[in-house]
């Protein structure tokens, strides 16, 4: 009788919520519909190294390092040292960039670049930051997202001399506060801009004009961005040269493929502990990113469906033994929504009202505006690229070498070579990082000869693919 009365009420049991079989979606539960299990809060806790108990905000703290009161404002300064072994793990998984270090090192290709950044802050693009330290860059960090900052990596890089503004859990007005800090400031201006989203160069665009038409180069690294950058493009208003990361060779083929094929498994394991085998999931969207998460659902045993709006990834997706759908004609049996378009509004709330209850709905893009949370209550979608789970070292190893090459070649660039435009990455400079992270694995190139150079029409030593081949079909409506 007890026992039936636990399952009668909405009682835990063993850390799963059992509820009332004609509870309907709408209708805002009095308890969450999971909790998460001592397991998974250790690994998360784990991830994001936070091990501090006080709740207040940074913002109200005298911020004090070990030389005194400095320029940076962050979580707790106390954790720099777990943070730097965090990094030196980091740094054994990161060929290129320790490669860059020691290869350039002594020429200082950035001695007076100025570079103002706003990415993750984690372990890895902490390596990232302190080799453009290392190259000469003096260099300013806010992060990219209010979730995924790792405070002790952020109190490592504070202890190291980095200005980091930048905590676990900002709110919305801490957000752009961390932006307007790490920007302005009477003794230091930047001149060279490193984003991941394009908040920080729209806010200096829109707040600091003068600024902004000042900058060397800007270089960017997500969809997201891309797309704010062309814009400014097409109307002209673009005053600096930017760099798309996003659509190099290395960032497609590695970061946004490889790593979501691993981490969007992790991120969903580590918070919801679900068993993949048989679930229905629906992708939204079949770029890199996309074609990530396919593969890795159906190699669990996952029902996979796609929606797509580009008729070439849905064929792709056809071919590669996916149905293509719309999410209404099936949003009442799945099990599962990951959005990975890098667009807005693809799950809106008439699909959440439609989904059972249990429903678990998830973005793989840089921000969360492809699910329409302002009118959810009840649903707790989480941006599982970065929010949920880390980052394989080596992938993000790919993309960071090639975010310091763009950095290199903007800022050393002579006068005319590039206008006041959007550039792809010279297709030498990708083939460079890609053969920085050969030795690794003892892969041995083979070189042509002068007879089958000449006979291809490019040099013996690359670039061996001229600069429109992208070694994919691109989709600009679909990538990370």
């Amino acid at each position: 009788k007890n026992f039936c009365d636990l399952l009668r009420g909405k009682t835990e049991i063993f850390g799963i919520c059992i509820f009332e079989p004609k509870q309907e979606f709408n209708r805002p539960p009095t308890r969450t519909v999971r909790s998460m299990s001592q397991s998974s809060t250790d690994s998360f806790a784990s991830v994001h190294s936070d091990t501090s108990d006080d709740e207040s905000s940074p913002r109200d703290k005298l911020q004090k390092s070990t030389k005194g009161p400095s320029d940076f404002c962050i979580k707790n300064i106390s954790q720099a040292d777990f943070g730097r072994k965090e990094i030196e793990m980091a740094e054994q998984e990161m060929p290129a960039l320790m490669n860059l270090r020691k290869r350039a090192g002594g020429e200082k290709p950035l001695a007076g670049a100025k570079v103002v950044g706003c990415t993750h802050i984690t372990a890895q693009t902490a390596v990232l930051i302190e080799t453009l330290a290392a190259l000469g860059a003096q260099c300013r960090w806010a992060a990219c997202n209010i979730f995924s900052t790792q405070n002790a990596v952020a109190a490592a890089l504070v202890k190291a001399g980095i200005s980091v503004f930048a905590w676990r859990g900002e709110s919305e007005d801490e957000f752009w506060w961390c932006i307007d800090h790490c920007v302005g400031t009477e003794t230091w201006q930047p001149n060279m801009v490193l984003d991941d989203g394009g908040d920080l160069t729209d806010w200096i665009y829109k707040k600091y004009p003068e600024l902004f038409k000042n900058l060397k180069g800007v270089v960017e690294e997500s969809i997201t961005g891309i797309y704010r950058l062309y814009q400014l493009s097409k109307a002209g208003r673009l005053s600096v040269p930017a760099m798309n990361v996003n659509d190099s060779v290395t960032k497609q083929k590695f970061d946004n493929l490889y790593f979501c094929k691993e981490s969007v498994l992790e991120g969903l394991k580590r918070t919801t502990d679900i068993m993949f085998g048989g679930k229905q999931v629906v992708v939204c969207g079949y770029g890199e990113v996309g074609k990530g998460c396919c593969a890795a659902l159906k190699a669990l045993g996952a029902i996979v469906y796609v929606t797509e709006v580009d008729p070439i990834c849905a064929l792709q997706a056809c071919m590669d033994g996916f149905r293509v759908i719309k999410l209404s004609e099936i949003v009442r049996h799945i099990d599962m929504v990951i959005t990975c378009t890098g667009i807005k509004n693809v799950v809106m709330r008439e699909h959440l009202d439609k989904m059972k209850n249990g429903c678990i709905v998830c973005n793989m893009g840089h921000s969360s505006s492809e699910i329409d949370l302002v009118k959810t209550h009840v649903v707790c979608a989480c941006i599982a690229a970065l929010t949920c789970s880390t980052v394989p070292s080596f992938v993000l190893s790919i993309t960071a070498a090639t975010q310091a090459m763009a950095l290199i070649e903007l800022y050393n660039a002579p006068e005319g070579r590039y206008n006041k435009d959007v550039y792809l990455l010279p297709k030498k400079m990708d083939e460079y990082v890609a053969s920085l992270h050969l030795p690794i694995f003892d892969a041995h190139l083979t070189e042509l000869s002068d007879d089958q150079a000449k006979y291809m029409g490019i040099s013996k030593h690359g670039p061996f693919k001229p600069n429109y081949y992208r070694h994919k079909l691109l989709s600009h409506i679909d990538k990370h």
